[in-house]
């Protein structure tokens, strides 16, 4: 005999979190997990709580959170409850900003250049879950490497890092060179020559240097809009380039200004930056930075 279902409260659907299945007696819950980061301890407990709600599997997403498939409506509000006590909570999906995702950064990456994780978490406690005309996803990767794919997001956020080399002590080794993964680097006569244009400012040739001769600038952070993955992938486009984390959060809260003001809900921001041209659009964000 069927379990009799408990009223299920409609509310719930306005959450972004709560999405419905192909079976439209069932929805999806989507759990908020900033940067990825969870505990062990929340990890364990995210498992005894699908298996007390019934859930036979749990999905890992291409934005690093989690989400329970097929859970009955009618248990929702205990579901979101214990979820919410665990610090796993509902997560966001619709025309808002969703999960902020970054790599391991500077905290666990040798070739982290920012701390990404820690910036990712500031993001999600400022911005998270803000309705905006337009979904809105922001990723950060602690290097050019790229490893969150940062540029095919609306708000895309690299770690950058100048090479300086003495070239009054350089003996010319060439190792560096080999490690140049952009063929920036070359010897001529004896002497290291760096082609800028060439140049990624991933920060690649600064550890290797056996000599210690290579320094760096300190990391910046390279700010990108527009981009998006979905089904007409599009890289975002440079925006600005920063020096503090702080700086970053101010550019990022001009730019969820612009959107919550400026855009629309017709098409997707990388269409509607094109239209409006998206040199206008940097001048006016510049603008308002720069007050």
């Amino acid at each position: 005999m069927a379990r009799q279902r408990r009223p299920i409260n409609q509310d719930l659907f306005s959450k972004g979190g709560i999405i419905t299945e192909r079976d439209p007696d069932f929805c999806i819950v989507r759990l908020r997990m900033p940067a990825g980061m969870i505990t062990p301890a929340q990890m364990k407990e995210v498992g005894e709580i699908a298996a007390r709600y019934g859930i036979e599997n749990i999905h890992l997403t291409t934005r690093q959170t989690m989400e329970f498939p097929h859970v009955d409506p009618s248990r929702l509000e205990g579901l979101l409850g214990e979820l919410e006590k665990n610090g796993t909570p509902l997560g966001a999906e619709r025309q808002e900003v969703v999960n902020v995702t970054a790599c391991l950064g500077t905290r666990n990456c040798k070739f982290g250049i920012i701390d990404s994780v820690g910036l990712a978490q500031e993001i999600d406690k400022r911005f998270f879950g803000k309705d905006l005309p337009v979904k809105v996803r922001i990723a950060i990767s602690s290097c050019p490497n790229g490893c969150e794919s940062e540029r095919l997001n609306e708000i895309g956020i690299t770690g950058i890092q100048r090479p300086i080399r003495d070239p009054g002590l350089c003996t010319g080794c060439g190792t560096c060179v080999h490690y140049c993964r952009e063929n920036a680097i070359e010897v001529q006569d004896g002497i290291i020559v760096l082609h800028e244009p060439k140049c990624m400012e991933c920060g690649f040739c600064i550890m290797p240097c056996p000599f210690h001769l290579i320094r760096g600038t300190p990391p910046e952070y390279r700010i990108t809009v527009g981009g998006h993955r979905g089904r007409h992938p599009k890289m975002g486009r440079h925006l600005i380039d920063v020096k503090t984390p702080e700086e970053v959060i101010n550019v990022v809260d001009k730019v969820i200004y612009w959107i919550y003001r400026q855009a629309s809900m017709d098409s997707m921001l990388p269409e509607q930056l094109d239209d409006i041209g998206f040199d206008d659009f940097k001048k006016t964000i510049t603008r308002m930075i720069h007050g």
